[in-house]
């Protein structure tokens, strides 16, 4: 059976908004938590499906993605990895990563992505063997995070960094469920677009039933992720920038965001 076939990925709600994920991999046992809100969960998930941890690998040092890495690492003896510029600020970190570094976890190859903007030690971790990824607070459905320690060009780069390296049918798992407000923002960017204005109804009624609206995939949010559509001539032509950089656009677009 290929690797990717017998892998199990379980992905729960952790505190108001984040979500918790976990990797399983039955052959080896491997279970991979990433980004820890909070322990909770993560024990009560792990228990009840009988999954030792292994691994923590950690996107950003932010309090609601690091939180729960002591009480959770503790009793388990689990290997923490998370960017090195943060390794002061993230409690029991056992190694630390940079932009291109490949670790493994059991079987699982795991590459660091350095996707810097939301904050300087973002990393986003990408698993080719299982076509997925995890963007913590950089990519977002139909989103990007705000902008706290780097600059909109930054983030700009980090976007465009993520188009390049992570393949159409990678699945993309990330930190919050922000997917319907950023719909109704998209909507006001780029109301003449079909394949967001269908999604928007699709995000709709999976909300309504309080169900998730992640994962999603790269195909998907290069069709309708406005913050990932900067350079295209379609939505510049809609903010009235047709001509005007790429970042320039990306900036625009998380100004009027970050003022909505």
């Amino acid at each position: 059976m290929p690797l990717a076939d017998s892998v199990q990925i379980h992905q729960f709600p952790c505190l108001n908004d984040n979500f918790g994920l976990l990797i399983h991999e039955p052959q080896s046992k491997t279970t991979i938590a990433i980004d820890v809100p909070d322990a909770m969960p993560y024990k009560k998930e792990l228990q009840d499906r009988g999954w030792t941890l292994t691994h923590i690998l950690v996107t950003h040092h932010h309090w609601d993605h690091v939180q729960g890495i002591g009480d959770l690492k503790t009793g388990t003896n689990a290997v923490v990895i998370g960017p090195e510029l943060s390794r002061d600020k993230i409690e029991g970190m056992s190694k630390g990563v940079e932009d291109g570094d490949k670790v493994l976890c059991g079987p699982l190859e795991v590459q660091a992505i350095g996707t810097p903007g939301h904050t300087l030690d973002q990393i986003s971790w990408y698993f080719p063997q299982l076509n997925m990824a995890h963007t913590g607070d950089t990519l977002f459905a139909l989103g990007c995070g705000r902008v706290f320690e780097g600059d909109k060009e930054m983030m700009w780069s980090s976007l465009s960094k993520l188009k390049r390296m992570l393949p159409d049918q990678t699945t993309i798992y990330c930190g919050h469920e922000y997917t319907l407000a950023n719909a109704l923002f998209a909507l006001r960017v780029e109301p003449e677009n079909q394949d967001l204005r269908a999604r928007a109804a699709v995000i709709e009624a999976l909300r309504s039933d309080q169900l998730p609206t992640l994962p999603t995939t790269m195909k998907l949010e290069k069709a309708t992720n406005p913050f990932l559509r900067a350079d295209q001539p379609s939505l510049k032509a809609a903010l009235g920038m047709t001509g005007k950089s790429d970042a320039a656009v990306f900036t625009e677009i998380r100004t009027r965001k970050d003022n909505a």
